[in-house]
């Protein structure tokens, strides 16, 4: 089997993965809260991370250093998982995923501030270019802006910074570290805005395999997807990523009898087209 073969089958795994963490995250939205979601999320995949490492023997990596890049990559992680939660319960799946997908368009965007990478022409017309999707996809007027659109968007933006954050800590910690710190911080994250109001709900024996699935599937999907990218240059993941939306959108019409929204699907296609278009920029360029 060859490695691209490989890396697609690893992504047909990360679609899974988030398509069955959103439908998840949507039929818990009756009995728990988005900060109770993520409570209990952390707290699986927290068991999963140290079950993992330990049988591993890499325990002894995890450290404290870099302790606030950890912080403030895990709360801006946690804020954008929060709203992404809230977002799956008021808007199209579809519409959700289309606008998650703008978070490499906000990489670009930041980088400079954040990373100190340069600010090329292509860019900044990938940038333009996901931008004018976004605009498709939110259909800016009165009967489209509404609260599970600007949490989508902003939770894209979230997602960004978790990823420029990420690629600082991976120059000096290892994938051990930082899903261990990302799990056991937003597990006190989780525990403080869950139990604010003195009420924290537990789950029903009906709701607790959701809970399960959301906390296994969370950690699988980005599992899967480093694999892929392990594999595969971005040029080959990224497409193969693209196919989220129409998955989500098919299952969003089967399970909740939601509208296959042609602006959706048009906005989105510009969105990749300026991912992609800056990823075989980059490609080209540094070969």
């Amino acid at each position: 089997m060859s490695p691209t073969l490989k890396a697609c089958l690893w992504m047909i795994g990360s679609i899974a993965s988030f398509s069955s963490m959103a439908v998840a995250g949507r039929e818990l939205s009756t009995s728990l809260d988005t900060f109770e979601i993520m409570m209990y999320r952390s707290m699986f995949g927290l068991v999963i991370v140290l079950l993992v490492a330990g049988f591993a023997g890499t325990l002894a990596q995890i450290s404290t250093g870099h302790f606030r890049l950890h912080l403030v990559r895990n709360m801006a992680h946690f804020t954008g998982q929060n709203l992404w939660f809230y977002a799956v319960t008021v808007i199209p799946l579809a519409q959700v995923f289309a606008l998650e997908f703008t978070s490499p368009l906000w990489v670009i965007v930041l980088s400079p501030l954040v990373l100190g990478e340069r600010l090329t022409a292509m860019r900044g017309l990938a940038a333009v270019m996901g931008f004018t999707g976004i605009l498709i996809v939110a259909r800016p007027d009165m009967a489209g802006i509404n609260a599970g659109v600007i949490t989508a968007a902003s939770s894209a933006i979230f997602f960004a910074l978790t990823i420029m954050l990420t690629k600082k800590l991976t120059r000096t910690q290892s994938i051990t570290c930082i899903l261990f710190w990302l799990t056991a911080m937003q597990l006190v994250f989780g525990i403080f805005a869950a139990g604010y109001d003195g009420d924290v709900a537990i789950p029903t024996a009906g709701a607790l395999p959701l809970v399960l699935l959301i906390g296994a599937a969370g950690l699988m999907a980005h599992f899967c997807m480093t694999n892929a990218l392990s594999l595969a240059p971005a040029t080959v993941v990224v497409p193969v990523d693209f196919f989220r939306l129409p998955t989500i959108a098919v299952v969003g019409m089967l399970l909740y009898q939601e509208p296959l929204e042609i602006q959706v699907f048009i906005g989105a296609l510009i969105i990749f087209a300026g991912i992609y278009l800056n990823l075989w920029s980059e490609t080209r360029r540094r070969n």
